[in-house]
């Protein structure tokens, strides 16, 4: 089977107008409002669509009574689109930025464990070698920060992998494990105990990631190993805010990553309980697109990343 020319859109003259057209027709649905929001007549637009699709041999869209839906290759070419228009306002940045002895623009997205300590260090630490790097962060979900990678509006991620996406078009670089600890509020009655069971906390209130969670799953599954049912007076939600908010002002438990735990417990808010729980969450690491280009500064937040990770100790900048 012959390999796809990498320069075929070079050959087609694709131009940028085009993509800009697909990206404007899946915000709006219909050829009218694509046109006006790209300041073009409805003919143009459509001559241009139209140009696309015999160039490719394929229909990108599929026309409705009542608007337009992409098929599935307009879906991987908005997909591609958005990518590579991404890329080239990031290069211009990129020149911009050099041009004026700065460095650039990094954007990253993090779940929650490595945002509390690894993370901040890392930028602490590249902040005071390069104030001018301009650092945006994104605290989501493993499963939302990938489909933002995929969309090519971060540079890379700290994050799991899950199997709802193709690892073929992404690097993967493991990090560290996530072990996982019951923490309840400062003072909690539990707390003054040397060493408690499973049987100990089944009849306590909790607050737990919500149910179908890897978390939840592996938690669940601790009690039923033990011979217990799982605790039943439960508040199901992942939110941080609400959670810790919650601990304070009740006897409730909740089950989180030890990172997060020490944060807290080391701010006075939350204590750790003296429990042994036999599960934790997957891995998380470094998470980059196989086919993009990082820019110096998200190079250098990086290696900083890496660095510190290496260390496996809080940092004291």
């Amino acid at each position: 089977m012959t390999a796809p020319n990498p320069n075929w859109f070079l050959r087609a003259r694709l131009k940028t107008r085009q993509l800009l057209l697909l990206i404007a027709l899946d915000d709006e649905r219909t050829l009218s409002c694509a046109a006006d929001a790209l300041c073009m007549t409805q003919p143009a637009a459509s001559k241009q669509l139209r140009e696309l699709e015999d160039m490719l041999g394929i229909a990108l869209f599929e026309r409705l009574p009542r608007g337009m839906e992409p098929t599935i290759y307009g879906e991987s070419m908005i997909r591609h689109a958005r990518m590579a228009l991404t890329s080239l306002a990031r290069a211009h940045e990129d020149i911009v930025a050099l041009k004026s002895g700065l460095a650039g623009q990094v954007d990253v997205g993090s779940i929650m464990t490595p945002a509390m300590r690894l993370l901040p260090c890392a930028i602490t630490r590249i902040k005071q070698q390069v104030p001018q790097l301009r650092i945006g962060v994104q605290i989501e979900s493993s499963m939302v920060l990938l489909e933002r990678l995929q969309r090519g509006t971060l540079d890379f991620l700290l994050a799991r992998m899950t199997t709802f996406h193709d690892s073929a078009d992404l690097l993967y670089e493991e990090l560290a494990a996530e072990p996982v600890v019951v923490v309840a509020r400062a003072g909690h009655p539990l707390a003054a105990h040397t060493q408690l069971a499973l049987q100990d906390v089944a009849r306590a209130p909790w607050i737990m990631p919500p149910p179908g969670s890897i978390l939840r799953q592996r938690f669940d599954q601790l009690f039923h190993n033990a011979g217990l049912e799982p605790p039943s007076d439960v508040v199901d939600t992942s939110e941080i805010v609400l959670i810790t908010s919650m601990l304070q002002m009740s006897d409730a438990l909740n089950v989180m990553s030890a990172d997060v735990a020490l944060h807290y417990q080391e701010l006075g808010l939350l204590t750790v309980l003296p429990i042994e729980l036999a599960c934790q969450m997957d891995p998380f690491g470094i998470i980059r697109r196989r086919d993009s280009l990082l820019s110096p500064g998200a190079e250098l937040l990086l290696q900083a990343i890496r660095r510190q990770a290496a260390l496996a100790i809080p940092c004291s900048v």
